[in-house]
């Protein structure tokens, strides 16, 4: 009885081994859809377009937020119409990196918007850089207002403070929130997305306390997870060459704590959410 009860207890032992690995598996072969790229143009690109393809083909990447500085790269990314990769362009305020310090005072830059919305695609403007109560200005609004009446969505590199005044310009403004804050509390992340349901969802480049050292999922992050895991989006940043350099070792990361969540979670975070945001109106 004893020696029948082992190897019941053991082939249990190993069924439950086989599933957890195929799961892993499964999640490692995740399409993942990249939420924060710039295929910057100042004064030229890092990579041609053939080696940026190879980087999205060896990592498994479906699609993107194909941002640029000025937006000419983002102009190459949609001509190109690689049939493997679903490319959603959102406006970079930015003609050149000093419009960073500048672009929410400056009325050329809302000239800028208009412009580039005129091609007739876009799906968003960002990623833009605002802190604090400079988010008060009347061309912040007016950005704001501007993306709520076309349907597009706000990619908002931002603190706290000027999260909420983005929100009070306009209470139906939809931003995905660079970083998700970087450092913001897990609990007052929760509390942030419970305010606005329909309308923040927080993008995971660069953001603190997912993993520890061990590349184990944190507590909390996996508590924000299995609570949120429709409003997360994954990105790579791609803001200077090191990130190009490093995009694999990103994604290697990224996969590593997705493969610790339940399989549709980490679906959710990989792809599913930034497909089924972007959805309508497909631009290419």
């Amino acid at each position: 009885m004893k020696f029948r009860l082992g190897w019941t207890t053991a082939f249990a032992g190993i069924f439950a081994a086989t599933i957890g690995l195929c799961e892993v598996r499964a999640q490692e072969r995740l399409e993942i859809f990249d939420a924060h790229l710039h295929y910057n143009q100042e004064p030229a690109p890092f990579y041609s377009l053939d080696q940026v393809r190879e980087v999205f083909r060896r990592n498994g990447i479906g699609g993107i937020i194909a941002t640029s500085r000025p937006n000419k790269g983002t102009h190459e990314l949609m001509d190109a119409k690689w049939p493997e990769l679903k490319v959603v362009p959102f406006i970079r305020p930015y003609r050149v990196r000093n419009d960073m310090q500048t672009w929410f005072n400056d009325p050329a830059i809302f000239e800028l918007i208009k412009s580039e919305h005129a091609r007739g695609y876009y799906r968003g403007i960002g990623e833009f850089h605002i802190y604090g109560k400079a988010a008060e200005s009347d061309w912040v609004k007016k950005m704001v207002d501007f993306a709520v009446e076309r349907n597009l969505y706000l990619h908002a590199h931002c603190d706290e403070e000027a999260l909420l005044i983005l929100f009070r310009h306009n209470p139906k403004a939809r931003i995905i929130w660079a970083h998700t804050g970087f450092s913001v509390p897990s609990a007052r992340i929760a509390e942030l997305l419970d305010q606005h349901k329909d309308t923040l969802w927080g993008e995971l480049s660069y953001r603190n306390g997912i993993t520890g050292a061990d590349g184990k999922l944190s507590t909390e992050w996996r508590s924000l997870f299995d609570r949120y895991s429709d409003r997360f989006l994954l990105g790579s940043d791609t803001w200077i060459n090191e990130r190009w350099f490093g995009y694999d070792t990103i994604f290697k990361e990224y996969r590593g704590w997705l493969a610790q969540l339940p399989a549709e979670q980490a679906r959710r975070i990989a792809n599913g959410n930034a497909l089924r945001l972007f959805a309508a109106r497909t631009p290419n």
